[in-house]
């Protein structure tokens, strides 16, 4: 098998699409990113890379908090839409019926079937980019996408991002289980 140098690409299949919310001058505003990930199982810890050029920074930094929303299928038109228009020019605030938890200033998507809220912990300028690491406080999400007491990602729809198409993509059926499928595997000798 031949592969092809690509150079060094932010290539990681896939990732995946959330509403990264922030009040940013007393209002909600909220911008999709993909570039997002959990760190740490405890405490739990996610970080999103965002340029701090984007408004939606403006408000992480000021209050110290975030949400991370996950949309629906369903969503997924408005939810391009808060990636391609700046709540600096464009104001946001009314996209979306919003709700606060415990932290006052992350706001939550109510549309969205999951939503974290969480504090930040930590920033870090790595170029282009500012790696924002927060820590999760609460997670929020609607009883009709869980599957005994667990949030079950066929019912959630979740969409998936990827360069260098800029594809967005929807989540397929599952092909196994993680910390079992491999149990019966058999290296060749």
């Amino acid at each position: 098998m031949v592969k092809q140098k690509l150079g060094a690409k932010p290539y990681l299949f896939p990732m995946p699409c959330t509403l990264i919310g922030a009040q940013v001058e007393g209002k909600p505003n909220f911008m999709m990113a993909a570039f997002v990930g959990i760190m740490n199982i405890t405490p739990p810890m996610i970080s999103c890379g965002l340029s701090p050029k984007h408004y939606t920074c403006k408000g992480i930094e000021a209050n110290k908090t975030f949400s991370v929303n996950i949309p629906s299928e369903s969503m997924l038109a408005k939810a391009d839409y808060c990636g391609l228009t700046s709540g600096q020019s464009e104001d946001k605030s009314n996209l979306f019926k919003v709700f606060y938890g415990g932290l006052k200033t992350a706001p939550l998507i109510e549309e969205c079937p999951v939503s974290l809220e969480c504090s930040l912990a930590q920033t870090i300028p790595l170029g282009n980019d500012t790696l924002y690491l927060g820590e999760i406080k609460e997670i929020y999400c609607e009883e009709n996408v869980m599957t005994q007491g667990k949030p079950d990602v066929k019912k959630i729809k979740p969409f998936v991002f990827t360069f260098p198409d800029n594809g967005l993509y929807s989540i397929g059926p599952q092909i196994g289980t993680g910390w079992k499928t491999g149990k019966n595997y058999k290296p060749k000798a």
